[in-house]
């Protein structure tokens, strides 16, 4: 059984898109640890809507590319369009982060994913959630990655968000 990390995010309609994924999850693959919902500032893109990110952590045996197809499938079952442009609004983006201690490519899919070290939009929630775990190539502690981590102008806040009628993240913790 791995440890698999994935980071959501969405710009369009935020709440719904956030809600059906996490629902969608708990639903294929039960029980997940959620981060805080961040509210950030689009990096690289022209649209300038805000995104909620946030990132979820469970555990399952599927294959790297079973979970990609997963990730996949339900993006498009909520309005992605396939082929879009890479720095476009998105309804719901799901990007699998690391599955178990996995380094390299695996069925096509570069793992730890690099973005890790790169996005304060997924660094920091990552960090709240996993404090002690490690990156899979570095082996540095997430919660320390944080804390050396430059995010110029990577803008992000806590919002308040409620699922599963409790709240995940209050926008003043």
């Amino acid at each position: 059984m791995n440890r698999v990390t994935v980071s959501i995010g969405s710009n369009i309609e935020r709440e719904q898109h956030v809600r059906v994924c996490l629902d969608a999850l708990h639903a294929s693959f039960g029980e997940l640890a959620v981060s805080r919902v961040f509210e950030s500032e689009p990096v690289g893109f022209e649209d300038g809507r805000n995104f909620y990110n946030l990132v979820a952590a469970f555990d399952s045996n599927a294959s790297v590319g079973e979970l990609q197809a997963w990730c996949k499938r339900l993006e498009f079952a909520n309005g992605r369009v396939k082929n879009s442009a890479k720095f476009s609004p998105r309804t719901l983006d799901i990007d699998l982060l690391t599955v178990g201690t996995l380094t390299g490519e695996h069925d096509g899919i570069e793992l730890p994913r690099d973005e890790i070290t790169e996005h304060a939009f997924v660094l920091k929630p990552l960090a709240e959630l996993l404090p002690e775990a490690t990156h899979p190539l570095n082996g540095e502690r997430y919660d320390r990655l944080w804390q050396a981590f430059d995010a110029g102008d990577q803008r992000l806040w806590p919002v308040d968000f409620h699922w599963r009628q409790q709240w995940i993240s209050r926008a003043d913790d």
